[in-house]
């Protein structure tokens, strides 16, 4: 499956974008491609990792319309909102990470996620993490970063689920805007499609709500669960207006 190739219908419907935007980016050589005669053909796992370090570059207000566009089709899908604050549990945040550098942070956050019980191949986890980062920061600025692995591999974890963990002193982890990185988001998930929802989710959490300063105020784990929860809901509350 992750090496299926796609034609270019195929591959805009997967990612949720309009056919000639995505041939836009073919064309500029913006998004990994294969031309064949006048088509544009693509690879399953090339194609992901692209939509993923597309999404973290977005543009607040791009943004905003791509997640109110996965919201409306999960809505007509399943009833419902994903609320991605009930993926991450109170066990699976740590209010006090020691790690003073990028290496030490993957591997923080590796161990909290191997707490939970669901990852399947901790190394393997910390190994597709640490190629995240070396093929382009998941850090966005304001002190955020929100750690994933660099292929989508549904069998890495058992269900799909949320780490947090906050560093005793900001990290320098490769954020464009200079700053020091100390709130890290891990997200592990079994489908694509909801991975690139919670991304969607949390970057608009982190710049458009006071999520992030809140979490550093936070005395301990549980209150830093309970702030994700309560700025979620808020944020939720406003988006329907």
């Amino acid at each position: 499956m992750s090496h299926e190739m796609m034609d270019i219908r195929q591959a805009a419907r997967h990612l949720h974008i309009d056919e000639n935007e995505l041939r836009h980016f073919a064309q500029r050589e913006e998004v990994p491609s294969v031309k064949r005669g006048d088509n544009f053909f693509f690879e399953h796992r090339l194609l992901d990792e692209w939509a993923q370090r597309r999404l973290v570059g977005l543009a607040p207000r791009k943004l905003t319309g791509e997640h109110r566009q996965a919201m409306d089709e999960r809505r007509r899908a399943q009833g419902d909102d994903l609320h991605v604050s009930e993926l991450l549990s109170c066990a699976a945040v740590h209010p006090a990470l020691t790690a003073k550098n990028r290496g030490g942070v993957l591997r923080d956050m590796t161990d909290l996620a191997e707490s939970t019980g669901l990852v399947y191949d901790p190394e393997q986890l910390f190994h597709e993490l640490t190629a995240r980062e070396e093929a382009g920061s998941t850090a966005v600025g304001g002190g955020a970063a929100f750690l994933h692995a660099r292929f989508h591999d549904p069998y890495l974890v058992q269900e799909s689920f949320l780490a947090l963990g906050r560093t005793l002193r900001p990290v320098f982890f490769g954020a464009q805007d200079g700053t020091g990185t100390d709130i890290f988001f891990l997200i592990c998930c079994t489908d694509h499609a909801l991975h690139l929802h919670v991304l969607a989710r949390l970057c608009l959490l982190a710049h458009g709500t006071h999520l992030l300063q809140d979490l550093r105020e936070a005395p301990d784990g549980e209150a830093m669960k309970a702030v994700f929860d309560a700025a979620e809901t808020a944020f939720l509350t406003g988006f329907r207006v």
